[in-house]
């Protein structure tokens, strides 16, 4: 499992800056107007020698100072809670205020590593007068300019050495891991208990009720698979903020450490904003997806309800299109029969090669029957296509223009591939590269 490093701190203090600074591009929105950042926003931070996922807090809505003072120390618990180091951003510039300090001394009490830095420091004079940022009590200060990439580099190295070790152990090769995902109070703790049979997890109407993710190993059909059931959310009378906000620092620890995903979705209550942007992590992680609309034996139906549902699924949920959907409800045991047997099947896709001479002759039908646009006036030619690796599957392409290939392209690629090897569940990964001359 990776660890999680939290960036907390006040407004335009430049956490988004950070952010983007340490994940090799710019992701988060940055302004000087203070709360910008209204969600907090996570990235997959692999250009250092230990990968780890980044969490930029925001949420803050600056109506009064009051306010502002309280989302901050909520943002602080949730970086407290769920994150392995807390970096707390301070601006040098405006010197010490109360909001740093209250939030210091909430800080110094955290059983984890937590790093102080002072950001938009540029020169020696202004890290001369950082002096008076000593008054809460810590022992280190790092001086950094995330926008000018001063001290980053050294910062990087401390934190990575306060990475826990031994994080991950579960790299069973015959293992299946399935990690069910999905917003507070879907049923997803409920399911869990049906396909293993016993109760194995508490289930509760009240959001909030699972506390901790919790593994389970099981046989199926004479293989072992292993189930994950996420800790949807804390309870709701520790965080006054939206419960659902917070769902997700759990959810992308267990689909980083699953094969498939269950994504759950609550056939009551439709799709909502957090369903998709969980949808996208699994898309991002490359895991295979089965998703399950749970609780089907609620609403009232008609013979066309499935398809306008399922009509919803693709349209909402455009990172999964290529997910199979299942219609079930846990707490009566409606059609839950069906879902090993749809995960032993992406997991098949999932791991599945294809021979290169049927890659390329599917590859040079695809491209034969739909041109890639021009590209600066350029002509892009595709010369051949070889598989690279599984889980997902993924392909090098070769082509005299890699950099101009077109994200349109290559979906209609991919749906090519689908049409012709079928790869239900699972992403697919193209890798564009240039030919040697």
């Amino acid at each position: 499992m990776k660890p999680i490093v939290a960036i907390v701190g006040r407004p335009n203090v430049g956490k988004s800056t950070l952010f983007n600074r340490l994940l090799g591009r710019r992701k988060a929105i940055v302004d000087d107007i203070p709360g910008v950042t209204r969600d907090r926003n996570y990235g997959e931070v692999d250009r250092f020698p230990v990968p780890f996922t980044l969490i930029d807090t925001g949420g803050f809505e600056p109506a009064s100072e009051d306010r502002l003072l309280q989302q901050m120390r909520e943002q602080s618990q949730l970086a407290m809670e769920e994150a392995d180091v807390i970096l707390f951003v301070m601006d040098a510039r405006e010197g010490l205020t109360p909001a740093d300090s209250e939030v210091g001394e909430m800080l110094r009490r955290v059983d984890k590593p937590v790093f102080y830095l002072l950001n938009k420091v540029e020169g020696e004079q202004q890290e001369a007068d950082a002096g008076e940022f000593y008054a809460l009590g810590v022992d280190r200060l790092f001086t950094i300019s995330a926008e000018h990439n001063r001290g980053i580099n050294d910062l990087m190295e401390e934190v990575i050495a306060a990475f826990p070790r031994g994080a991950v152990a579960e790299d069973e090769e015959d293992v299946t891991r399935i990690a069910v995902v999905g917003r507070p109070n879907v049923g997803k703790s409920s399911l869990v208990n049906r396909l293993l049979g016993y109760e194995r997890v508490v289930a509760n109407p009240v959001p909030g009720t699972t506390r901790d993710s919790v593994d389970t190993y099981f046989n199926c059909n004479r293989k072992r698979f292993m189930l994950i059931d996420t800790a949807g959310i804390r309870r709701k009378g520790r965080i006054s903020l939206k419960i659902e906000k917070y769902s997700a620092v759990d959810a992308l620890r267990s689909i980083e450490r699953a094969h498939v995903v269950l994504l759950v979705l609550n056939a009551e209550e439709g799709i909502t904003e957090q369903d998709a942007r969980i949808a996208g992590y699994a898309c991002e992680a490359g895991r295979a997806c089965v998703i399950v609309v749970n609780k089907w034996d609620v609403p009232k139906k008609d013979n066309s309800s499935v398809g306008r549902f399922v009509d919803l699924v693709r349209t909402r949920l455009t990172h999964l299109s290529y997910a199979p959907i299942l219609f079930v409800s846990a707490l009566s045991g409606q059609r839950t029969g069906r879902i090993m047997a749809a995960v032993e099947e992406v997991m098949e896709q999932y791991s599945r090669r294809v021979g290169t001479a049927d890659l390329n002759r599917v590859f040079k039908e695809a491209v034969n029957a739909h041109h890639h646009p021009l590209f600066q006036g350029r002509r892009v030619k595709f010369y051949y296509a070889t598989q690279v690796g599984t889980r997902p599957p993924s392909f090098a392409v070769f082509t005299n223009c890699p950099e101009g290939i077109q994200d349109s392209y290559e979906r209609y690629l991919a749906n090519r591939m689908r049409e012709a090897f079928g790869f239900s569940g699972t992403p697919l990964r193209f890798l564009f590269r240039g030919r040697d001359r």
